[in-house]
């Protein structure tokens, strides 16, 4: 008989109680994926999984245990039960632990206008080998690119099921369909390597491949004889493709996980000012056809659109009930789970205020300086915000792009970076985190 998940997360909720467990809560994840790799026009590589995998926690008084499989046979969903309880009785007790109070469950909602699923047929395993062929091709047809080291698409469904003990039941199906291609230019010790790809819940809003190739051979053949600059303090303009990670430094920190351990730059800065006047940070789990969409989080409740930063000003943590109940608060609903982990807090889909200016207008306003692209390494202190990282880009003269620099180093201290720095009007509004360009002032560079 093919059970579906929330048929397995209430069953793995009705064997926690048989094996006596206080409370209890499961997730269930069924799901096709399928993987295509082609190299020099010829299929290197094709992977398709299907399966069934849950994920059990139990709690016996404020002692808790998760376990997971991939097998949803009656016996062994009972087995995983019974080691979950003997597990929670020898673990340590945590009087934060606790299912959420029935009173805080989301009781309606409406999935089906977050447009999680696309309900186009699974593409066929021939489709996505022709798309990255398409990708690859275009890529190589570039003078000077000598190789495409990956060209790749693949297509996931999936579906989730959520069940608790105290009578939270819920789920959702969701869908994503990607292309990418990294392309290499150059020879020998010369060569430089760069990417390009998409990833959307719709196959319909994915870019052409050929699009993706293109991308990713020109970007590459931009790195070519790369410079490093010299030594000093320059504004750096960090490029949309990147500047996302910023923010997600800038969330790191106000994770309701980081500053109830007492290890985020920003522990005491609820309500002060830590962006420009002027810029919010607006999560939104609403958003139509976003991978971070949802009606509600792994605890059963709804999931609401909020103002994380509001004109510049930090409103409130990254919370789940845990972390929430350790700091007094309530939870923002933000609790996310894997099948084999326990819950932690997530923030979901962001979207940053853009500026009015345009990223060649921000060249201009930097004068001279480096304009980031990509970047390797991270050295982040959690405590101070002290930030040093390698990166490549683009030496900025007189506002206009001078030559590719590779091999250098930026530093600074992101409390300081984040409180300075001018956003472009650049962002891609269609994806889960939007962030356009920004540029920071006196950053540190390590070069020649």
């Amino acid at each position: 008989m093919t059970h579906t998940p929330q048929d397995l997360s209430l069953a793995l909720i009705d064997a926690a109680k048989k094996a006596g467990a206080d409370a209890a809560d499961a997730i269930a994840v069924q799901g096709t994926a399928l993987s295509i790799d082609v190299r020099e026009g010829k299929l290197e590589q094709a992977e398709r999984a299907e399966g069934s995998d849950i994920g059990l926690r139990v709690f016996v008084g404020q002692r808790s245990a998760v376990v997971s499989a991939s097998d949803t046979r009656p016996e062994t969903m009972t087995a995983m039960a019974e080691r979950a309880v003997a597990m929670a009785k020898e673990a340590p007790e945590d009087p934060y632990a606790g299912l959420a109070d029935p009173s805080q469950l989301i009781r309606e909602w409406d999935v089906a206008a977050l447009e999680l699923h696309d309900p186009t047929e699974e593409p066929a395993a021939q489709t996505l080998q022709d798309d990255a062929r398409r990708a690859e091709a275009t890529a190589q047809g570039f003078e000077g690119i000598s190789q495409v080291q990956s060209a790749s698409a693949s297509y996931s469904a999936q579906t989730v099921a959520l069940a608790a003990s105290n009578g939270f039941v819920g789920g959702y199906q969701r869908t994503s369909r990607s292309t990418s291609c990294v392309a290499i230019a150059g020879e020998g010790l010369e060569m430089e390597r760069d990417y390009d790809g998409d990833s959307r819940t719709f196959q319909a809003d994915l870019r052409s491949p050929e699009d993706i190739g293109e991308t990713a051979a020109k970007r590459a053949l931009e790195r070519l004889n790369p410079q490093r600059p010299k030594t000093g303090a320059y504004p750096v303009l960090f490029d949309e493709r990147i500047a996302s990670s910023l923010l997600g430094h800038l969330m790191g920190a106000i994770n309701g996980a980081a500053v109830a351990r007492g290890s985020s730059f920003y522990m005491d800065a609820l309500g002060a000012q830590i962006l420009p006047d002027g810029i919010s940070v607006i999560e939104d789990p609403h958003r139509p056809r976003k991978g971070a969409s949802r009606p509600f989080d792994a605890e059963g409740l709804a999931t609401q659109k909020r103002k994380v930063i509001d004109k510049g000003v930090l409103t409130g943590w990254t919370l789940d009930l845990a972390n929430a109940r350790k700091l007094g608060l309530d939870s923002s609903a933000n609790a996310a789970r894997s099948v084999s982990g326990g819950i932690h807090p997530t923030a979901w889909n962001l979207e940053m205020t853009q500026g009015d200016q345009s990223r060649a207008q921000l060249l201009a306003q930097m004068g001279t300086g480096l304009m980031v692209t990509s970047m390797i390494g991270s050295t982040i202190n959690p405590n101070t915000g002290d930030y040093s990282r390698g990166a490549a880009g683009w030496w900025v003269e007189n506002g206009e792009l001078v030559y590719p620099v590779s091999g250098v180093t930026i530093a600074g201290n992101l409390k300081d970076m984040l409180k300075t720095m001018i956003p472009a009007n650049d962002a891609r509004t269609w994806m889960s985190r939007v962030v356009p360009s920004l540029l920071v002032e006196g950053l540190t560079l390590a070069g020649e």
